[in-house]
């Protein structure tokens, strides 16, 4: 190439590289969509919605959640993953989706390969609570019934190698106590169980309203923070069991090869939304706490969450069969 043409190509160039900055700041220019893949009205849907409604006014254009329910949310999912990675469709996904499904049955999607992490938004709250009969008042007094009653003690779960069951394989793998875990189908039912003295002990967030009201004790908090409601209520790593513990979190990621700016600038908008102690509020009323984790930190948890609970599931060999 002569000096003449290598000159030309260089002003060429120059004039383009800011079209292309500006291409790629003008983002989005259209309306997004959200898939979630469960059907409207629980934890994954209200987090989306909390969060997408103030990410659409600080991105200035319509979000649209679309929710496509079904196979504990592997069909919201593969729909998601054979999109255009255009910068316009997301997913949000969940603990079990990403960290646990995956060693229990085939799944649709590579979590590694087929997404990118956006950001993680929001955690459900937590207990461990005991129905008010049996005489323990800390996880430590709870431990030591269970090793005198060897298997005289059911957990309800809200279903088979969910993370409410999980917690639980948790606790007795560290522990070394005998419990009988007892699946319900859903978290309602096993807090009603539990009610009913049924089963002793459940691990999820159903249980909250009846601690308030005084029907159930509470022993922990699950995850890493005090509930504001509950503030006297320790954890369970306060408590000195830190390898029992499992959060139920809901966050954003994005096909395979979205461009980076729709990622940075998605995340950029999640994370102001999150920060705003108005949507905060919200999301304490639903239930959540914000929990924000950019795209590196998010892609780092699930990476250990997901070993993790794999090591669970082989360890109590768990089979959902």
């Amino acid at each position: 190439m002569n000096r003449r043409a290598l000159a030309a190509l260089f002003a060429a160039a120059a004039l383009m590289a800011p079209a292309l900055a500006m291409a790629q700041t003008s983002w989005p220019t259209r309306p997004l969509r959200v898939i979630v893949p469960y059907p409207p009205g629980g934890p994954s849907d209200s987090s989306t919605r909390i969060v997408m409604e103030r990410v659409s006014s600080l991105l200035g254009q319509p979000i649209v959640i679309d929710n496509k329910g079904g196979a504990s949310g592997m069909i919201g999912a593969e729909a998601a993953k054979s999109v255009p990675p255009d910068g316009y469709t997301f997913l949000m996904v969940t603990t079990a989706m990403v960290c646990i499904t995956r060693h229990l049955q085939p799944i649709p999607f590579d979590p590694e390969k087929d997404f990118v992490t956006v950001g993680r938004m929001a955690t459900s709250w937590g207990a461990m609570a005991v129905h008010p009969s049996l005489p323990v008042k800390n996880v430590r007094e709870f431990v030591a019934y269970a090793k005198a009653n060897p298997g005289k003690i059911n957990f309800g779960s809200s279903g088979l190698a969910t993370i409410t069951h999980l917690i639980g394989e948790m606790l007795k793998l560290e522990t070394g106590i005998d419990m009988v875990h007892v699946p319900y189908k859903g978290s309602a039912p096993a807090t009603q169980a539990l009610l009913a003295n049924q089963v002793q002990v459940q691990f999820d967030s159903t249980v909250l309203p009846h601690v308030k009201a005084g029907t159930l004790r509470a022993l922990a908090m699950l995850g890493d923070a005090r509930w504001g409601q509950l503030p006297d209520l320790p954890t369970l790593k306060e408590q000195g069991y830190e390898k029992s513990d499992g959060e139920s979190w809901f966050g954003i990621v994005a096909p395979a090869g979205t461009p980076q700016p729709a990622i940075g600038r998605m995340a950029k908008a999640m994370a102001e939304a999150i920060a705003a102690p108005d949507i905060q509020a919200r999301l304490d009323n639903a239930g959540l706490r914000p929990t924000w984790l950019d795209p590196a930190a998010f892609r780092a948890t699930i990476t250990a969450e997901a070993r993790m609970f794999g090591d669970i599931i082989r360890r109590g060999n768990i089979k959902t069969e």
